[in-house]
């Protein structure tokens, strides 16, 4: 071997090592997804389900899981909430197919596997109206309604409108349970929640669900969900996904349903984990406002005294989503309500 060839061996080998090095100091950040989720796994066959609404050609991704073993004749609708879909909810769906129930999961309008409308009129009763559109294509004509999280405020909105076709109604930490706006929150226009979406990142997604949803804990199982929705964001859709986000966002502050949860007419049943402190808006908000605002431990108890037929369960320690943080404590408190005659 020449000297020279000596000589420039140890910097050939720093320079090929070099992108190695980089990648360790800056891990990627995941996939990327299509503008309807394309590329990403969901536990069940996902169908498509098309419809017409505010002038345009939509469709919902959704799961239509049938029961297993005992059948029982009962249906659930499973509704998710803003940082997740449908497909987060692959463990309820096993536990409840198993139990004999059929089990419908659907994204909705906005979200995940579904359409995102350039312009859409988002109220929760339109996401209403096309969910019980979706059931009635299916042939559901009543059934037991959980939702989780925004899909709480949602599924609170759909016993509203459609009491005679909910059994039985059941939310997990749903958001709504107090009025933010009412509260002190300031206002954000739909432009400033879409400059704000744009800049979502894997890292900023998993940072505050570790923090407001968790207390601070993090679970390994919990990246594929980070994966899910910063891939959304991050794809070829991204400012589709971004504008709607925005659009949704704006829904869900201005259209509170906390002052009818009196009027609600079905069995309900509240499934909290109290160390969530979840709150629209909690990052502008004033010092003293923010104070006062996500105490789960307490709204849970508040509003299940608004709720004429209600039922509390409480999963101390546990945070926004205690069906996916323990999910077999999760799903015994619930089977065990669905089971009770109806009160």
């Amino acid at each position: 071997m020449s000297r020279i060839t000596a000589r420039w061996l140890p910097s050939l080998f720093l320079t090929a090592a070099l992108p190695l090095l980089a990648q360790a100091a800056n891990p990627p950040e995941g996939p990327a997804y299509g503008a309807q989720l394309e590329g990403f796994e969901y536990p069940y066959t996902l169908k498509h389900f098309a419809l017409q609404s505010q002038g345009q050609s939509l469709q919902m991704g959704y799961m239509d899981v049938p029961a297993q073993g005992k059948v029982n004749g009962r249906t659930v609708v499973l509704m998710h909430g803003k940082n997740f879909c449908a497909a987060t909810w692959g463990d309820s769906i096993k536990t409840l197919s198993e139990a004999g129930y059929r089990v419908i999961a659907a994204d909705q309008v906005g979200f995940c596997t579904s359409s995102k409308p350039e312009h859409y009129q988002y109220s929760f009763q339109q996401l209403a109206s096309n969910t019980q559109a979706l059931l009635k294509a299916l042939g559901v004509q009543k059934a037991i309604i959980l939702g989780h999280s925004t899909g709480g405020m949602l599924a609170t909105r759909y016993a509203l409108q459609f009491p005679d076709q909910v059994e039985r109604l059941a939310m997990v930490n749903p958001i709504g349970l107090e009025d933010w706006k009412a509260l002190g929150v300031p206002y954000r226009t739909v432009d400033q929640w879409y400059a704000r979406e744009l800049k979502v990142t894997a890292e900023g997604i998993r940072n505050y669900e570790r923090t407001t949803y968790y207390a601070g804990r993090w679970k390994p199982e919990f990246e594929r969900w980070v994966d899910m929705l910063a891939g959304l964001n991050k794809g070829p859709g991204h400012r589709q996904v971004a504008w709607n986000s925005a659009l949704i966002y704006d829904m869900i502050f201005t259209q509170p349903v906390y002052y009818e949860f009196k009027d609600l007419t079905v069995p309900t049943l509240l499934l909290i984990g109290t160390s969530d402190t979840t709150a629209i808006g909690s990052d502008i908000a004033p010092p003293a406002v923010k104070a006062r605002l996500g105490h789960y431990e307490v709204l849970g108890k508040q509003v299940a005294e608004l709720i004429p037929r209600s039922t509390l369960v409480e999963f101390p320690n546990l945070g926004h989503a205690p069906q996916m943080e323990e999910p077999d404590r999760f799903h015994k408190a619930l089977l065990g309500w669905l089971d009770k005659p109806i009160p």
